[in-house]
């Protein structure tokens, strides 16, 4: 999505069917993983067709300050979250969700737009920075527990298990889409 895209959104100044046709459908490639042939970059591994990889070193296999990778069987809390647009900018319904620590939550995603989205589980740090990647690479895809890409009137469900107190974040990092709306909070207690 270009950044005019964006502003234009932002100020109401385009209309959504605009601003789809602007975005070129962006990102039409579906998630792909090939064991072979990793790059390594400044921002991490990459497999020869740009997907951030699972692999990569980013300590998604590990704990991270927000977590663990849940198990999307198990019993535990589920949250449906919808991704989505409209004239007003890209949003996630709910934005906000408040969870205990230690539990394990199924995230039901549901892409009720008519764009790609993605659900990246973060803190405002980790997304930051994993955002100005997406600007380098946009059609990256990702292999990661915490994050999924879904295209439209596509469902995923991700689990994770939150061991820490704390404020992270939800949200979309393909360049514009945060930008445009697509941010939401988790709160740890």
């Amino acid at each position: 999505m270009s950044r005019f895209a964006v502003l234009a959104l932002a100020v109401g100044g385009l209309s959504f069917a605009s601003l789809a046709a602007a975005d070129g459908m962006h990102g039409q490639g579906q998630m792909m993983h090939d064991e072979g042939a990793m790059m390594h970059d400044q921002s991490g591994m990459h497999d020869e067709s740009g997907m951030h990889a699972a692999e990569s070193g980013h300590g998604h296999e590990a704990e991270t300050p927000y977590g663990v990778p849940g198990t999307v069987g198990a019993k535990g809390r589920r949250i449906e979250i919808v991704l989505s647009e409209n004239d007003q900018g890209m949003f996630y319904a709910p934005d906000h969700v408040e969870v205990a620590r230690g539990s394990e939550v199924r995230f039901d995603l549901r892409n009720e737009g008519v764009l790609e989205h993605e659900f990246v589980i973060g803190t405002a740090e980790t997304n930051r920075h994993h955002a100005q990647e997406m600007e380098a690479d946009p059609d990256m895809t990702h292999a990661d527990p915490n994050a999924a890409r879904l295209q439209p009137g596509g469902t995923k469900t991700l689990a994770w298990r939150f061991t820490e107190p704390g404020t992270f974040e939800y949200a979309c990092l393909i360049p514009g889409h945060r930008e445009a709306g697509m941010l939401g909070r988790i709160v740890v207690k």
